[in-house]
């Protein structure tokens, strides 16, 4: 009996000793970003790197080390493993298991900085051109279906997002509307295939619609061949004669949002109760067209889509709401004194699409509603890579850095589309942030085994187990 109570006693003491962990020597096969060998491989089926470097030309005078376009898809890869400063460079050079996955050779900060520095605003261009040439080569490698759906029907959204910087001598910063410092990236994208077709890097303060027709142009060049109808979608910040007739000079079918004028109010407020049908999917929302045409416009087919929702007015917002601009200020006097019970908040919208009928109408209406789509990519561009930062004082780097954020959003659409993972033909597209998490950041340990290397995934089901066999599976561009 004695014996068994030590025994015991002994068991005892062996539970309550402390937990011993020490940390071993660094394991140089371990990777955090396991999931590069799918962009990897995405380049080898592409073709990106090859015609980013066709398209931007050479950048230096001796033919060695990294050139335009290898700068720019490291920089592209940086970001999507969530790098957001040059000095991620760094830090992605020192993932010495991870170099061995990468697309491309990943340069130091100091030296990818001396490189973006001496491209001009032709190589700059080149970007756009190389685009154009990898979208010619998804297009032909996505299945027949879907093909033909990218075909049919190519919608360019055009939009611009301020990006705040903090460092008071950095080129060609200005002061927004809103008191920031802050440079502005202008960008066309083209919504079906999720990808940025075109960009420029604005000053802080500069009106979009000095270039838009411009970007319009770069826009459809970066689209592949064979595109039978072109549509647009701008915003009232794009309210311009010259970009509606330059869309009807090139048969494109156009939605630009129209400026919130006592005109255009009044042309609202004598449409008749019952001309007004109700919009698609919003509740307490109407449209109607009204005649309303600014001076100088085509006026061949082009309408004035007016759009109202009922405000209750205990929900009319603050006076320095936004929101509160929308609404008539003939109604809100009524409202404010107690006469009416309920205002309309409205948009308006010129178009030259077809709204012969109500159908029509509010297909079109709904249509345009999905401009959001460039929001979202604005959205990913700066949280998901990392047009947020703008980390140089030069403004050819900066510009450099921004297409190295375009472009992640590039690859990553790409890479769903060929890798068959959007079932919703661009609504069921994950964001950079969730490609990230689940397929690009997942740690793996690289071995070699009869001259094939192997990812030693974490346990469980792994995204990149998925996309991997279905991008070796298709063949490398003639």
């Amino acid at each position: 009996m004695a014996t068994l109570r030590k025994v015991r006693a002994a068991g005892k003491h062996r539970r309550r000793r402390a937990r011993r962990v020490r940390v071993g020597r660094p394991d140089g096969q371990l990777t955090p970003a396991s999931g590069l060998e799918a962009v990897r491989e995405l380049d080898r089926v592409l073709g990106v790197t090859r015609a980013l470097e066709a398209g931007i030309g050479a950048v230096k005078e001796r033919r060695r080390g990294l050139g335009g376009g290898e700068l720019v898809m490291a920089m592209a890869s940086c970001q999507l493993t969530g790098g957001d400063f040059l000095v991620s460079l760094d830090r992605r050079r020192a993932d010495l298991a991870g170099q061995r996955l990468e697309p491309v050779p990943t340069p130091a900060s100091t030296t990818a900085a001396g490189i973006a520095k001496r491209f001009t605003d032709t190589q700059l261009r080149g970007i756009e051109a190389a685009i154009g040439t990898v979208n010619t080569t998804m297009v032909s490698l996505v299945p027949a279906l879907r093909r033909s759906t990218l075909l049919k029907v190519a919608t360019i959204d055009g939009d611009g997002t301020d990006v705040e910087v903090f460092g008071r001598d950095k080129e060609q910063v200005e002061y927004n509307h809103t008191g920031q410092r802050n440079l502005r990236a202008h960008i066309a994208f083209w919504a079906e295939a999720g990808v940025p077709l075109a960009a420029e890097l604005m000053p802080g303060a500069a009106d979009p619609r000095s270039n838009s027709v411009e970007i319009l142009d770069r826009a459809i060049a970066a689209l592949p061949p064979g595109v039978g109808q072109i549509k647009a979608r701008w915003d009232a910040g794009y309210f311009a004669r010259e970009l509606a007739q330059a869309c009807v000079e090139r048969g494109i079918e156009f939605a630009i949002g129209a400026k919130r004028t006592e005109p255009v109010f009044a042309a609202a407020r004598v449409v008749p109760g019952h001309h007004w049908i109700p919009a698609i999917g919003m509740d307490d929302t109407e449209i109607a067209v009204v005649q309303y045409l600014p001076r100088k416009w085509p006026t061949r087919n082009v309408v004035c889509i007016a759009r109202r929702t009922r405000i209750p007015v205990d929900h009319i917002p603050t006076a320095r709401a936004r929101k509160r601009r929308t609404i008539d200020k003939n109604q809100l006097t009524l409202a404010l004194d107690g006469q009416v019970d309920h205002v309309y908040g409205y948009s308006f919208i010129l178009t030259n699409l077809d709204v012969s009928n109500d159908e029509k109408l509010a297909e079109v209406e709904w249509w345009y509603r999905h401009r959001t789509d460039i929001e979202a990519l604005n959205k990913d561009a700066k949280h998901g890579g990392s047009l947020r930062h703008l980390p140089s004082k030069y403004h050819k780097v900066n510009a450099v850095w921004m297409w190295g954020a375009l472009l992640a959003c590039a690859i990553s659409a790409w890479l769903q589309e060929l890798a068959r993972t959007d079932y919703g033909n661009g609504r069921g597209r994950r964001t950079i942030a969730r490609l990230r998490r689940e397929l690009i950041n997942v740690p793996a340990r690289i071995t070699r085994s009869a001259g094939t290397t192997y990812l030693r995934l974490p346990p469980g089901t792994q995204l990149l187990a998925t996309v991997l066999p279905r991008l070796q599976e298709l063949p490398r561009p003639g």
